[in-house]
């Protein structure tokens, strides 16, 4: 017989114990700090809540994850902006859901 009760989902990816404080740090380091570091420890407080609620560290680790991939994807993203990217061919989904009304 399992362990784990039949409806506790298992999580695949489990962070280290110091992750969420080596990514505070991280974040706290990055020229976005102003706006990451309140979004993130908005998302780690609720995260924290609902696993206090339910039993359930699923919530922080995927909370972990993203901000682990965020900070990861970054430099990709920073330097696909400086490159001077053509975005004239955006569409405005916002606009084209209003013009469907």
């Amino acid at each position: 017989m399992s362990a784990q009760p039949d409806h506790a989902p298992v999580t695949p990816y489990a962070p280290a114990p110091g992750a969420p404080a080596e990514l505070l740090t991280q974040l706290r380091a990055d020229a976005r700090a102003d706006s990451w570091v309140p979004a993130f420890e908005r998302q780690w407080a609720a995260a924290l809540e609902e696993s206090r609620r339910t039993f359930s560290l699923a919530a922080l680790y995927e909370v972990v994850q993203e901000w682990q991939g965020l900070i990861a994807s970054a430099p990709a993203v920073d330097a696909f902006v400086a490159s001077g990217y053509d975005d004239t061919d955006f569409i405005d989904m916002a606009e084209l859901r209003g013009r469907c009304r």
